[in-house]
């Protein structure tokens, strides 16, 4: 990773050539964002020749893709847009925030500009669909059918949106990381493990996502939009409390070796978890528990 992170902040041409190239690539369109992310959180608008030499070259992709996924694009934009919120000076309490403005553009350009890919997916989905369910498909009503059928498009449109805030998210941290890991070793771990959302910010977060469903089908894409920050937010506290314990990797590594197909059970465990230190601050308390046992010395 360091030697990688070496290679693209060597020059601008090696900066363009893996921005460029790796945005070219269908499976390493991520590769592109976090590189671009590192090169405008080093560089500022010295990055942004190199950012623009990107998007042409996931725009010339596309146009000559058959399928027309503008993932590569959308998640390159989103990146670099959040690592202008960081190297603005804000936290990543905010940056995380400003991720859910990123995901609702995503889903407004997946229901217009995009609106052709989404309904080649929609197509694949109703295919698939009866397939899927079997026996219970073919009882269903027509009526029923046709209702299943209507979802398809705005489903497809939040999955969609919420997968690429969270790869914009991803790529970002991954860009921050190589930034650290280049010029200060350390600095990564100690901003992500400080990210709590504010109790305000998390209620109103909560409030969101409770009445989301009650709105329509529409306004469904407001609780996983909201969710996201509270998820990242409830990893951050995970990896606070490792450290804060000097507990050894193993722990974060079972973590995300059983987050991924157990994403279901965990990811609103992570949340629940958020909101709550939120709340009551586990680190905080755990610091000043620490600071006590530390003050008397081993004689209180």
């Amino acid at each position: 990773m360091r030697a990688l992170a070496g290679f693209i902040m060597r020059g601008r041409m090696q900066a363009m050539l893996v921005v460029a190239g790796s945005a070219a690539l269908p499976l390493l369109f991520w590769l592109s964002a976090a590189a671009g992310c590192l090169v405008l959180l080093r560089r500022g608008s010295d990055a942004l020749g190199v950012i623009g030499l990107g998007v042409l070259s996931v725009l010339l992709f596309w146009h000559f893709n058959i399928q027309k996924d503008p993932t590569a694009l959308l998640v390159l934009l989103g990146s670099c847009s959040l690592a202008l919120v960081l190297r603005a000076g804000y936290s990543w309490n905010r940056v995380l925030l400003v991720s859910m403005a990123v995901g609702l553009v995503c889903a407004v350009s997946l229901g217009t500009i995009f609106s052709p890919f989404i309904e080649g997916l929609a197509q694949t989905f109703e295919q698939v669909v009866p397939l899927a369910l079997g026996e219970v498909y073919h009882k269903l009503s027509v009526d029923q059918r046709a209702f299943l059928a209507s979802l398809a498009v705005p489903l497809l449109i939040t999955s969609t949106a919420i997968s690429l805030q969270v790869f914009s998210v991803m790529c970002l941290i991954l860009g921050r990381y190589w930034q650290a890991l280049l010029y200060n070793p350390g600095g990564f771990g100690r901003e992500f493990r400080a990210v709590r959302i504010p109790k305000q910010v998390a209620l109103v977060l909560l409030a969101v996502m409770f009445v989301a469903p009650f709105l329509g089908v529409q306004a469904l894409i407001l609780l996983p939009l909201c969710s996201v920050p509270l998820f990242f937010a409830g990893l951050a506290l995970i990896h606070g409390l490792v450290a804060q314990k000097r507990l050894a990797s193993f722990w974060l590594v079972g973590m995300y070796v059983t987050l991924v197909p157990f994403m279901h059970l965990l990811g609103p465990l992570l949340m629940v978890l958020a909101i709550v230190d939120s709340l009551i601050d586990f680190r905080g308390r755990l610091a000043s528990k620490d600071a006590d046992n530390g003050s008397a010395n081993g004689e209180g």
